[in-house]
């Protein structure tokens, strides 16, 4: 089976220590995971452990709609990257790269056959840049 892998990147202005923590601490991590303004992520449960659970409760903030987002940990290298695969199978690899006093967060994830590549592009690269913009006003 091809998969079809699909990189996103930001610059983040934050040294790689706090970028890691802001992307894998729980208190953080409710604070920008969603793409856009009308949906929230009221609940994660982060593990950081191989063979452990990542957990993030996603929904539109009118309770609307809502999905569970769950992987397992595969490989962590504190502080650098790790890889986890969802429940689906699909696998995502985070990685964080010190570029002078900024970080350089790339996330490279196995695309799915429902979505069109784009829209899983420009979805996962909304997420991402909401991550910036909270390291970067906190």
């Amino acid at each position: 089976m091809d998969t079809t892998k699909i990189t996103i990147q930001s610059t983040v202005s934050a040294d790689k220590s706090k970028a890691w923590n802001y992307y894998t601490m729980p208190e953080h991590i409710t604070q920008w995971n969603f793409a856009t303004d009308d949906w929230e992520c009221p609940k994660v449960e982060n593990d950081m452990q191989v063979g452990r659970k990542y957990y993030a409760r996603m929904e539109a903030k009118d309770g609307s709609v809502g999905f569970d987002f769950e992987a397992i940990y595969d490989d962590i290298d504190e502080g650098e990257s790790f890889t986890y695969t969802m429940l689906d199978n699909r696998q995502v690899d985070v990685n964080f790269e010190s570029i002078g006093d900024e970080t350089l967060v790339t996330i490279t994830f196995d695309a799915e056959k429902e979505n069109s590549e784009e829209l899983q592009r420009s979805g996962w690269q909304a997420i991402l840049d909401n991550f910036k913009r909270y390291v970067e006003a906190n």
